[in-house]
């Protein structure tokens, strides 16, 4: 296995709850205009993680999964929105545009599941996050830092996990 860089971080969560501890610990960073990939197959996390997100973020409202309905927003207190887009049944670039990702970003922050399926229509600088189960309780959650502000970010969070 190749050794990290300083711009990736690994997490073996052993749980549904500690993937969203995970999470939580990453909502509370999240600033307006950040983007966050979640890569992963069907099972393997992404939602019980945006549960964290969204919780550390500071929404109170319940996190399901947008398959259905692309764009689930969130809101806190404060009028500030999380966006959680589900790409899977979008044909690419094109439809994603259509949806206003940028009036998105400026107004909020934005979970993107499957980004792989529309990333020509996506910022160049975002933070990575992908899922791999392993088996039934256990996840593996690689984070990937892309562009100066999610290096920071990953700098703060893992600071956050691990102290120091």
């Amino acid at each position: 296995m190749p050794i990290l860089s300083s711009h990736s971080l690994e997490i073996i969560s052993r749980s549904a709850e500690q993937t969203r501890r995970v999470g939580m610990r990453l909502g509370t960073l999240l600033q307006p205009g950040d983007v966050v990939h979640l890569i992963g197959e069907l099972g393997s996390g992404k939602t019980t993680f945006v549960q964290g997100v969204s919780a550390g973020w500071g929404s109170l409202d319940p996190v399901s999964s947008p398959t259905f309905v692309l764009v689930n927003v969130y809101r806190r207190p404060d009028s500030q929105r999380l966006y959680h887009l589900d790409a899977y049944r979008l044909s690419g670039a094109q439809e994603a545009w259509e949806l206003d990702l940028d009036g998105l970003l400026e107004s909020g922050t934005l979970l993107i599941e499957w980004a792989e399926r529309i990333r020509q229509a996506l910022p160049p600088a975002f933070l990575s996050v992908r899922l791999t189960w392993v088996e039934q309780n256990q996840r593996d959650l690689l984070l990937d830092a892309c562009g100066s502000r999610y290096e920071t970010l990953l700098a703060s969070f893992r600071k956050g996990v691990y102290g120091g």
